[in-house]
C-alpha cells in the first residue's frame, strides 16, 4: 500500500528526515510519535504524495511518487483519507456540504449518495449539526466532521495528524473509538500524536505499532500495543 525505502527529506537546507523505511500493510494500525518539530506532519505528507522525498523512494499503491502525474496523485488521494491537524472548511457551506465536497470534486452524484452521507454523518454523531455552518461547531465537532470528510470516499488508508490535539479527553476517546472502528472494517490507520495517554488508552482496543521519530530517524517505540 505505502512503502518507504531509505527515504530522506530536507527542508530549508537541513535534513529533517533520514534513512526511513516503512511498509504500511492492509489493516494495520500505527501510532506515530515524536517531539514537536520532529517531522511527524512532514512524514505523513510523504505518505500521501504531498511532498516528494529528496532521497530514497516512496511507493504508493505500486507507483513511485516521482513518476506520478498530477492525475495519478489525485487518483491515489482517493484511496488515502487525511485528517489534518488544522482542519479547514468552507464557512459558507453547511457541515453536510463540507463533508460531501470530496464527492463533488471527484464527479460523484451527491444526490445519489445522500443515504450514505447521512449514515456517515450519523456514525460520527453529527446528525443534529448537519445543517450548521463550520464557525458554529465546537472543536470536537470540527474534528469529527474532518474525519467524516476524510473517509467519505471509503479510502483504504486513513492518516490522522494530531486529531485529538484540540479536544478534551472525553472527545479524544470518542475520536479514537471511531478510528479503531475504521480499522476493524479493514482500513489501515496511522495517527500522529504526542499524546501518550491516548496511546495507552488504545491498548485495550486495538493491536498497534508505536513508531517514534527521533534524531531524523524512525524507530519502533517499545513494545507493540
Amino acid at each position: 500500500m505505502i512503502e518507504l525505502d531509505n527515504l530522506a527529506y530536507s527542508y530549508g537546507g537541513g535534513e529533517l528526515l533520514s534513512d526511513i523505511s516503512l511498509r504500511l500493510t492492509p489493516g494495520s494500525f500505527h501510532f506515530l510519535t515524536g517531539p514537536s518539530g520532529a517531522g511527524k506532519t512532514t512524514f505523513l505528507k510523504l505518505c500521501y504524495g504531498a511532498l516528494i522525498p529528496t532521497a530514497g523512494q516512496a511507493v504508493l499503491f505500486g507507483q513511485d511518487v516521482r513518476e506520478m502525474t498530477r492525475d495519478d496523485v489525485a487518483t491515489i488521494r482517493r484511496r488515502i483519507g487525511v485528517v489534518h491537524q488544522d482542519c479547514q472548511f468552507l464557512d459558507h457551506l453547511t457541515v453536510a456540504e463540507n463533508i460531501a465536497l470530496p464527492l463533488m470534486v471527484s464527479g460523484h452524484d451527491v444526490e445519489a449518495e445522500q443515504q450514505n452521507l447521512g449514515e456517515l454523518i450519523a456514525w460520527c454523531g453529527l446528525t443534529h449539526r448537519a445543517g450548521a455552518l463550520p464557525p458554529e461547531l465546537s472543536g470536537g465537532e470540527r474534528q469529527r466532521a474532518a474525519l467524516a470528510r476524510a473517509v467519505i470516499m471509503s479510502p483504504e488508508v486513513i492518516l490522522a495528524d494530531e486529531p485529538t490535539g484540540n479536544v478534551d479527553w472525553e472527545m479524544s476517546q470518542r475520536l479514537l473509538a471511531l478510528l479503531v472502528e475504521l480499522n476493524r472494517m479493514g482500513k489501515t490507520v496511522m495517527i500522529a500524536t504526542h499524546d501518550l495517554g491516548l496511546i495507552r488508552a488504545a491498548k485495550s482496543r486495538v493491536q498497534a505499532r508505536v513508531l517514534r521519530i527521533a534524531k531524523r530517524r524512525l524507530q519502533l517505540a517499545g513494545a507493540d500495543l
